[in-house]
């Protein structure tokens, strides 16, 4: 398993330095890799197709954990990964093979030859052509940058398209403003393929409507067609069918009740009115996703500060979020003051974040809620920022902050910093590449 986990890592390598390298969003290089395959985005299970800015991770994660409560066979695609590429490509619900992927880049690597191809592009044509050759009930295709020229739109029929919130982000790419940006990610729409369209800013959603008019895609937007609140420590969901009372969403934050009801509505428009209450709750019950508001329980980190046991109110609470822009930015900070309100901490942040990120945004939404900003190099990304410069940016937007040489060394500034009898809370963010260095040197 070891020599074919080098093999695949090899060829990823490899993979990554075939041209062109930055971003060029365009279908052109994917449509003639695909065809050279023999069209595999032809041959795949049903697809539920996700885009947006935030929560499509989570969505996707929600509604995975619907449909196969309702028992059924689940493929997803997804990005980027955390720990290991393989995350990307889940076949029935568990990752890909080590040994299948390696075949599989082998194969895509081969046909695609000495064309002009992105690494997105290359390894998104090798998951559709896994999918292909493996039977499931739906495919979750989830969107990597955009929406209308980015690799996974290949799919002409849809059984179901979903748009998160859409936000600033990418802006170099996708567009200056939020209609902009809002035009890019609706173009996953499809003539007839009912769309599930999660809360936006009115700009983004006049600009969702409008390309759905144009295509002819019936919409369900939040707010009017469904919706869903707590009340009473309970999951309110309602749409024209009717109210359910269900359990919260296991993931953590206010956010993740929009979030349920955006997958809880794809599913419905997926399965049926067939899909039950029951099921519903077991899925909320189950639905997992790594490195979002994820709450470290154990490895070096949890035993470098000396937590043995059960975590409890005596014991610091560590963090992880691989959210990047203002908007991930502000549910977190939202989700870190509910928790500050049912056990008060001093929170501090330790943050590594890509170069073209809103970092003064980012902080913004922590003013008068995080006590201090500890910035820390990136380890996989070349472009990230300085930590002097991103230390910079946390006290622009209002923070007290300092830099750190790794998290661990954040860590133990955060230890001396805070006062006799504190226990701290700590948020480690700014980068899902953080994060995933995190729970790779955690595990």
């Amino acid at each position: 398993m070891n020599t074919t986990r080098e093999q695949s890592g090899a060829i990823l390598d490899r993979l990554l330095t075939l041209h062109p390298k930055s971003i060029d969003l365009t279908l052109g290089r994917m449509e003639r890799l695909l065809a050279a395959l023999g069209n595999p985005e032809t041959k795949l299970p049903p697809v539920i197709h996700i885009a947006g800015t935030n929560g499509k991770g989570s969505v996707l994660a929600t509604l995975k954990g619907l449909l196969q409560a309702e028992g059924l066979l689940v493929h997803a695609y997804t990005s980027p990964h955390l720990v290991e590429f393989r995350e990307r490509i889940e076949l029935g619900g568990a990752p890909i093979s080590e040994d299948t992927l390696s075949d599989l880049l082998d194969e895509v690597e081969r046909i695609n030859g000495d064309e002009p191809i992105t690494f997105f592009e290359i390894t998104t044509a090798a998951a559709l052509l896994a999918y292909s050759r493996t039977s499931a009930d739906v495919l979750l295709l989830e969107v990597g940058l955009g929406g209308r020229l980015d690799a996974t739109n290949v799919i002409e029929t849809p059984r179901v398209s979903v748009i998160t919130p859409v936000a600033l982000d990418h802006q170099d790419y996708l567009g200056a403003t939020l209609g902009q940006i809002a035009g890019e990610k609706a173009g996953i729409l499809k003539r007839s393929c009912e769309a599930i369209i999660g809360p936006q800013d009115r700009e983004a959603e006049t600009a969702i409507e409008g390309i759905a008019n144009k295509v002819s895609a019936p919409l369900k937007l939040y707010g009017t067609d469904f919706l869903a609140y707590e009340e009473h420590g309970r999951f309110i969901y309602q749409d024209t069918d009717g109210l359910m009372d269900l359990p919260l969403p296991r993931l953590e934050g206010r956010h993740q009740i929009e979030n349920a009801a955006i997958a809880i509505a794809a599913a419905k428009s997926f399965v049926g009115r067939t899909l039950s209450p029951d099921v519903i709750a077991a899925g909320l019950r189950t639905a997992t996703w790594p490195g979002r508001l994820q709450r470290l329980k154990e490895g070096p980190i949890v035993s470098s500060l000396g937590i043995e046991g059960a975590l409890n109110a005596n014991t610091p609470d560590v963090w992880v979020d691989g959210g990047h822009n203002p908007a991930a930015a502000g549910a977190v900070a939202q989700t870190m003051a509910d928790m500050d309100e049912r056990l008060s901490r001093p929170l501090y942040i330790i943050a590594g974040m890509l170069q073209n990120k809103d970092a003064t945004g980012f902080f913004q939404a922590f003013e008068g809620l995080a006590r201090r900003v500890f910035a820390v190099p990136m380890v996989k990304a070349h472009e990230g920022f300085e930590p002097t410069d991103l230390a910079a940016a946390a006290s622009e937007a209002g923070l007290g902050a300092g830099t750190a040489s790794n998290v661990a060394d954040a860590i133990s500034q955060v230890m001396s910093d805070v006062g006799e009898g504190e226990i701290p809370r700590i948020l480690i963010t700014g980068s899902l590449y953080l994060v995933g260095d995190v729970l790779k040197d955690n595990s």
